[in-house]
């Protein structure tokens, strides 16, 4: 399905009315009833307060509530702005309602009176906004967030920017939206989709070439598209069908992350999987492989693989291997660097890079540019911070003690919601689909940016949002577990974008799986890896 900024969708719009005829009465008149419909399908009769802005939002509203009004529900309508500053659109449902006797009020402010038992209907912004909302439009917005009252918002919560999902100012916190069309990127990026609540998408007869047109370069991965990535397992067959994944991880202190990747490349489909470590190790690692096996690389003496590697790495991957995954644990050293630089510049395989090997190429991305083979990279915000030497995001702070626990988590989501939208907060969390784009079109890889949602973007310019997924994967060891699932599927001969869309949500399809059985709280790293045969099952059903 594909995502729009607020500038795709008014194209949308002016090419449905100038090109296809359908007038803009028309399209108003549609998603006011599609409102109106959804709200029959969630809610009984009872009260609705509808808050409409002067714009175009504000008219879908105000065709909502005349809607609502003929199907016998008690309606009143406050336009928070002034009659003559109604666009033509919004003034024409106007006077429509007004003569189907639908109470109209014009002010600029809410009390608990309009707001006692009703359902409020958010018409006051759209997808348009550009500036941040103060006075009193943001007083009648805290006033919703604060009642106890249900909100529906029409096409995007007022105050949520539609290209970021970025608060502007001041929001609303709906427990449903409505949207037309497609949905739009701040229904997706945090904290957008958070407040956005429930989403729906409506059908309003927009042209179905417009909203599938290519030129639309941002999608939402849906299942039944992954479902159809997934390898083909035929009956006459062998391991060495289904691809060598060589995996360079792991250092003193940290074999728990080779470990990991390596069999969430094993549980993913790989034939064979290859774990590259320091041969100061190499006792350790057989102490504990069962399907795996082990290349000792040359270390420092320290549990760290050394630069000298390079050359028996290389030469594994001309004879043996198909694709590599290097970095989850390797630590980051001067000789890590060198190692990292070389393979990069000499290896024709196919590459997945993450955690610490993304870490070593640190201020110099340029090596990427000069890869002779694919490359996938899976950086977290932190990581790719580094990557791109900017300020790494601020944290939510957990908190301070265990009494009180209500005040201190509404004081914590109080402090994320800065985070989130503070100015010291990096380009990559204030645009994480734009930054993806221009960095993979820049270096030309493929890039899996880690969070939430998960942005996939590839050298031509296309991005791809994950559904998947939920907080109890905020844990030790889990993108290492990814990295392992990307190179797997890689290895079984998935193009990069097919095997990182397919890694990450079922990635993610996995966590949400085990999360059932062990709860968010409880969740680890390799309880994914065993979700996985689950995850399977739930994609091919």
């Amino acid at each position: 399905m594909k995502v729009v900024t607020a500038e795709e969708m008014r194209e949308i719009d002016k090419i449905t009315i100038k090109n296809y005829g359908i007038s803009g009465t028309v399209l108003m008149e549609r998603a006011g009833l599609a409102v109106g419909v959804k709200i029959r399908e969630l809610y009984e009769r009872r009260k609705v307060i509808v808050l409409s802005g002067g714009g175009n939002n504000g008219g879908d509203g105000i065709v909502a509530a005349r809607n609502l009004h003929e199907w016998g529900w008690h309606v009143k309508i406050i336009i928070i702005s002034k009659e003559n500053k109604l666009s033509p659109d919004c003034l024409k449902q106007y006077k429509t309602a007004k003569k189907a006797g639908v109470a109209i009020e014009f002010r600029d402010y809410i009390t608990g009176k309009d707001l006692h038992g009703a359902l409020v209907i958010d018409a006051i912004l759209g997808t348009g906004l550009s500036k941040n909302i103060i006075g009193k439009t943001a007083e009648i917005i805290a006033f919703i967030n604060a009642s106890d009252s249900p909100v529906i918002s029409v096409d995007i919560p007022s105050g949520i920017s539609s290209d970021t999902g970025l608060i502007m100012g001041e929001a609303v916190r709906a427990d449903y939206t409505i949207t037309f069309g497609v949905p739009k990127r701040g229904h997706l990026l945090y904290p957008g989709a958070e407040y956005t609540g429930g989403l729906f998408v409506e059908d309003i007869g927009f042209p179905e070439e417009l909203l599938y047109a290519e030129k639309l370069k941002t999608e939402l991965i849906e299942k039944r598209d992954v479902s159809l990535l997934i390898p083909e397992r035929l009956r006459y067959s062998h391991k060495g069908n289904y691809g060598h994944v060589l995996v360079i991880a792991g250092s003193r202190g940290k074999t728990g992350a080779a470990f990991m990747c390596a069999k969430a490349c094993l549980r993913a489909g790989a034939g064979l999987v290859t774990i590259g470590v320091p041969e100061s190790l190499v006792d350790v690692f057989q102490s504990r492989v069962t399907e795996e096996m082990t290349l000792p690389l040359p270390d420092k003496g320290d549990g760290t693989v050394s630069s000298k590697a390079s050359e028996k790495i290389l030469q594994f991957l001309f004879e043996k291997a198909d694709v590599f995954a290097i970095g989850p644990g390797i630590s980051v050293t001067d000789d890590t660097k060198k190692l990292v630089k070389k393979l990069l510049l000499n290896s024709t395989a196919p590459a997945v890079i993450d955690a610490d090997a993304i870490n070593a190429l640190e201020g110099n991305k340029e090596v990427l540019k000069k890869a002779k083979a694919p490359i996938i990279l899976t950086p977290h915000i932190g990581e790719m911070a580094r990557l791109l030497q900017e300020s790494a995001p601020p944290p939510i702070p957990p908190p301070r003690r265990h009494g009180r626990l209500a005040e201190e988590r509404g004081g914590r989501v109080k402090e994320g919601v800065k985070a989130l939208t503070s100015e010291l907060q990096p380009k990559i969390e204030k645009d994480r689909i734009n930054t993806s784009i221009e960095f993979a079109k820049e270096t030309g890889t493929y890039l899996v940016l880690k969070g939430v949602p998960t942005i996939i973007a590839e050298p031509e310019g296309h991005a791809f949002i994950n559904p998947t997924g939920n907080p109890g994967m905020a844990s030790a060891g889990v993108g290492d577990v990814l990295t392992g699932m990307v190179a797997g599927f890689l290895g079984q001969g998935l193009n990069p974008l097919e095997a990182s869309i397919l890694g990450v949500y079922m990635h993610g399809l996995a966590g949400d799986a085990a999360a059932k059985n062990k709860g968010e709280h409880s969740l680890i790293a390799s309880d994914i890896i065993d979700a996985l045969p689950e995850a399977f099952s739930l994609l091919k059903r």
